[in-house]
């Protein structure tokens, strides 16, 4: 005797939010905003690259992908692949955020239900920092936080 499959279980219809161009707006005023308080944590060593935490009132907001090979972060998503060394890295991404700026337009993502705001250095995308959707609130990045703690702040 078979046992019955289990229920086709279907994604909870959403109903679509109504997204205003104002609420971006506000979301790349908030950053452009915070950016200036924006530091640089200790680095996070993996196996083959170091990234580097960007706190805000103590809460990681994004990483950095730092390149020891040049001193340099790394554009978004493309983490460089070279022997991991930290040394320099917490004070020259601190330098890099004093140079950064927030770009003039925001993605919706609507699985977190947040606008991603990205940040630049030079031509590079280096930090993604999410905002509420109303564009009224920073969200931290919760696990990259608690990767951050569990390292010490």
């Amino acid at each position: 005797m078979s046992a019955p499959f289990p229920p086709i279980r279907r994604t909870p219809e959403r109903k679509s939010r109504i997204l205003k161009p104002e609420d971006a707006e506000k979301a790349i005023e908030l950053v452009r905003q915070a950016l200036p308080f924006f530091r640089a944590g200790e680095p996070i060593v993996h196996t083959d690259h170091v990234d580097v935490p960007v706190l805000y009132l103590d809460f990681a907001i994004d990483r950095v992908h730092y390149d020891p090979r040049t001193g340099n972060p790394s554009p978004k998503g493309a983490p460089p692949h070279a022997e991991p060394c930290t040394e320099g890295a917490r004070e020259r991404i601190d330098e890099v955020l004093k140079e950064a700026y927030v770009l003039e337009g925001a993605e919706f993502r609507e699985p977190e239900d947040c606008w991603v705001v990205p940040v630049a250095w030079k031509s590079f995308i280096i930090l993604h920092v999410r905002v509420s959707a109303d564009g009224s609130e920073l969200i931290p990045d919760y696990h990259l936080t608690e990767e951050v703690r569990r390292h010490g702040l």
